[in-house]
């Protein structure tokens, strides 16, 4: 497959909405922001699963100013769970800063939660701990399966959307009821 023909079905910048049919527990009512998206496999960051500690408590734990931020901290998946990503809205850019599309961005090196910390970061960003990840044809292979739903991801779905409704308000966006939902979905 050619660079260009690969590009056009990568879902980079999508979401994936896990659907009922999926079978891993871990990803019950998930949205997965997916950052990459190509023959070699996908990666994404779960985004509305919050871990029990508040970004306040990590920047104390690695301490860096921000103890006041009660802001959660989520779940990004079950890779890595050690590891940190910082999904923003454009700033300036960081050691380890990669543009996911127009209005999102990646990144993850520490110094972003220096900023974050210190009230100089981006206006809006969700902090995530692990990721999701796939390999070469895993997610084709649960997308062929019904397990997940994809959807354009805007900034204003995944930043200005409360973590609690953001399921809900991805479906919305699809135009989908959750109870309307078969086995048989994307099947003629």
């Amino acid at each position: 497959m050619s660079d260009a023909t690969a590009e056009s079905h990568s879902l980079r910048g999508h979401f994936l909405i896990a659907t009922p049919y999926l079978g891993d527990p871990r990803f019950h009512g998930a949205v997965v922001y997916l950052c990459d998206h190509s023959e070699e496999g996908a990666l994404g960051v779960m985004v509305n699963r919050p871990l029990d500690i508040s970004l306040g408590e990590v920047l104390e734990q690695l301490d860096m100013e921000g103890g006041e931020l009660q802001c959660p901290v989520f779940s990004g998946g079950p890779v890595e769970p050690e590891r940190g990503f910082v999904l923003h809205e454009p700033a300036i850019t960081w050691q380890a800063t990669t543009p996911i599309s127009n209005d999102i961005m990646l990144t993850t090196s520490s110094d972003v939660l220096t900023s974050i910390g210190g009230g100089e970061g981006p206006a809006r960003y969700r902090v995530a701990l692990g990721y999701s990840g796939w390999g070469e044809g895993q997610l084709e292979s649960e997308l062929a399966g019904n397990a997940w739903l994809t959807c354009p991801a805007t900034a204003e779905l995944l930043f200005g959307s409360d973590w609690t409704n953001l399921y809900d308000a991805v479906l919305r966006q699809l135009g989908i009821d959750l109870n309307q939902l078969s086995d048989s979905i994307g099947h003629a």
